[in-house]
């Protein structure tokens, strides 16, 4: 749009926006610049004299330690199963069951809107839970993390969404021309839902990995642990493994190496993340649009 075309409130608005976006580019950008520079120094300096743009102030030291260690790599393999496994369920929920919804002639419709509404705001709560997922054998198994949580309402609303989007004559089409229900949400549903499928597969992703609460009540197998719940002993209960440190070191060595780790970690386990929403940007751009314009 041409700039001479823009009144004084524009203007002002577009500045005020500007600052905004600026501010919360900086917020962000700043702390985590600051974890990557951190990951890379001497504990000490970083304690002493802060932020140290000197590379004889640097290491690779913490960065070392975490893939010499098993936990971590472990961790990082767990997580990304879990993630991927539940995103994809929660998609194929999701979508399977906001495809039925958004049909207006659908029977008993508005009460399973109503059911569904209702348990976003109540729960049974922690205990209820644990028993629920104990009595059907799920305790410190891959399936504690990956099914509880799998049906999201929220997904399932931005779903139903986008798919009343869709234009009912596409539908009639197909059926004049012969298809019954599953050939037209197989074929034309389910190609013309991409944007909004990578949307809430993104969101199921992004949840997962970050989460370790569920990994903390449910798990207790190290080797299931996911590397958030690695990275929080780390992070919070200062917990080192000794293939890490070794037998022999001194506690300052351990507490050294530890802060290195803390930064190291933070950053490993960010970058699928990083890696992942670029090739998720155009469908999630239009998707969330789309999912979110139409009651």
């Amino acid at each position: 749009m041409n700039t001479k075309m823009y009144t004084d409130f524009d203007r002002r608005v577009l500045i005020v926006n500007r600052i905004l976006i600026g501010f919360l580019v900086l917020i962000t950008v700043v702390p985590m610049g600051y974890i990557l520079i951190a990951s890379f120094m001497d504990p000490q300096v970083l304690a002493t004299r802060g932020i140290s743009l000197n590379p004889s102030d640097w290491t690779v030291q913490g960065y070392q330690r975490v893939f010499s260690d098993d936990s971590i790599l472990r961790g990082f393999i767990n997580s990304l199963f879990y993630s991927t496994a539940y995103a994809i369920l929660t998609v194929a929920i999701s979508v399977m069951t906001a495809y039925p919804l958004s049909k207006k002639d659908l029977v008993g419709r508005k009460w399973v809107n109503y059911f569904l509404i209702i348990t976003m705001f109540f729960g049974g709560g922690l205990v209820p839970t644990y028993l629920l997922i104990k009595q059907l054998g799920m305790l410190n198994t891959v399936w504690a993390i990956i099914v509880p949580g799998a049906v999201n309402v929220w997904n399932i609303i931005l779903a139903r969404t986008y798919f009343q989007g869709i234009p009912e004559e596409l539908v009639e089409a197909a059926v004049i021309d012969g298809a019954n229900d599953f050939q037209i949400f197989l074929k034309i549903m389910l190609p013309l839902a991409k944007p909004i499928m990578f949307v809430l597969f993104l969101y199921a992703f992004v949840g997962q990995w970050n989460s370790y609460f569920d990994a903390m009540i449910y798990i207790k197998d190290p080797d299931l642990a996911p590397l958030q719940l690695v990275l929080r002993n780390i992070l919070i209960q200062n917990e080192v493994s000794s293939n890490m440190i070794g037998a022999q070191a001194a506690m300052n060595e351990m507490k050294k190496l530890a802060e290195m780790i803390k930064y190291a970690t933070i950053i490993i386990s960010s970058l699928p993340l990083i890696v992942m929403y670029p090739f998720f940007q155009k469908y999630f751009d239009k998707g969330i649009m789309a999912g979110s314009l139409k009651g």
